[in-house]
C-alpha cells in the first residue's frame, strides 16, 4: 500500500548556526536588549525618592540628632550619598534658595525637600523630624548646662566643638564644588562667582546682605538670561 505524501505550508524548524548568537527581545520596548539603553531606565547616579512622610520624618530625626555643632555637612551627607534622595547639583540647588530665605537654612531645606516630596505632609514630617528630638535634647542640656557651665571640661568641650563645626562645613564646601561644573553659568563663572564671595565674607568682611543682593541678584538674571528661550 502507497503512502501519498501529504503537502505543507509549515517550514522546517532550522537551529540556529554555530556563528549565530540568540537575540532575546525586550518585553517592553520589542528590541534586542542589546541594542537597548538600561541606563536611561535604571541609572545608577540616578536619585530615589522617599517612600513615606514617616521616611522622611525619620531620616531627618537621624540628621538632626547628628548635627551637635552644625546640620549642614550631615544634611549632605544623608541626603545625597547615604539616602540618595538628591544628586550633588538638587542639593546645591535647594541649598542656595534655602540661604537666601529668612530664618535656618537647614531648616528651610528640608521644607522645601520634603514639600517637593510629599506637598505639606512631607515638609511637616522633615520639620518634624528636624525640631522634635533635638528640642527635647536641648531642654535637658539646657538644665544641665545651667550646673556645669563654669567647668573646665564642658568649656574645653564647647571650644572643641566649634573646631570640629568649622571643618565639617570646609569638607562640605569642597565635596560640592564639583557639582559647579553643571552649573548653568558655566563652570569658570561659577567658580569665580564661589571665590569672590568667599573672599568678600571671610577675608574682606562685606556683609552678606550686601552679596546676597549684589553678587547674588547679578548671578540670577545671568542665570535667567541663559534659560530664558
Amino acid at each position: 500500500m502507497s503512502h501519498t505524501p501529504i503537502a505543507t505550508d509549515a517550514e522546517p524548524a532550522r537551529l540556529p548556526a554555530a556563528d549565530e548568537a540568540p537575540s532575546v527581545m525586550s518585553a517592553t520596548a520589542g528590541v534586542p536588549v542589546d541594542d537597548a539603553a538600561p541606563h536611561s531606565i535604571l541609572d545608577d547616579d540616578s536619585p530615589r525618592s522617599p517612600r513615606s512622610p514617616g521616611e522622611i520624618f525619620l531620616v531627618f530625626t537621624r540628621l538632626a540628632m547628628q548635627g551637635f555643632g552644625g546640620v549642614l555637612p550631615i544634611a549632605q551627607r544623608e541626603l545625597v550619598e547615604r539616602e540618595r534622595w538628591l544628586t550633588r547639583e538638587q542639593f546645591l540647588e535647594l541649598l542656595a534658595v534655602a540661604q537666601v530665605l529668612p530664618g535656618p537654612n537647614v531648616v528651610n531645606l528640608s521644607l522645601m525637600f520634603g514639600d517637593r516630596a510629599f506637598g505639606l505632609r512631607g515638609g511637616l514630617a522633615a520639620l518634624g523630624g528636624m525640631l522634635l528630638a533635638p528640642w527635647c535634647v536641648v531642654l535637658v542640656l539646657t538644665v544641665l548646662y545651667a550646673h556645669y557651665a563654669q567647668h573646665p571640661i564642658v568649656a574645653g568641650a564647647l571650644r572643641g566643638m566649634g573646631a570640629v563645626a568649622a571643618g565639617l562645613i570646609f569638607s562640605t564646601g569642597l565635596k560640592l564644588l564639583p557639582a559647579l561644573r553643571k552649573n548653568v553659568l558655566g563652570a569658570p563663572a561659577a567658580y569665580a562667582l564661589a571665590a569672590l564671595m568667599f573672599g568678600c565674607i571671610a577675608l574682606l568682611r562685606v556683609p552678606l546682605l550686601w552679596m546676597l543682593a549684589g553678587l547674588g541678584g547679578a548671578a540670577c538674571v545671568a542665570a535667567w538670561r541663559r534659560l530664558a528661550p
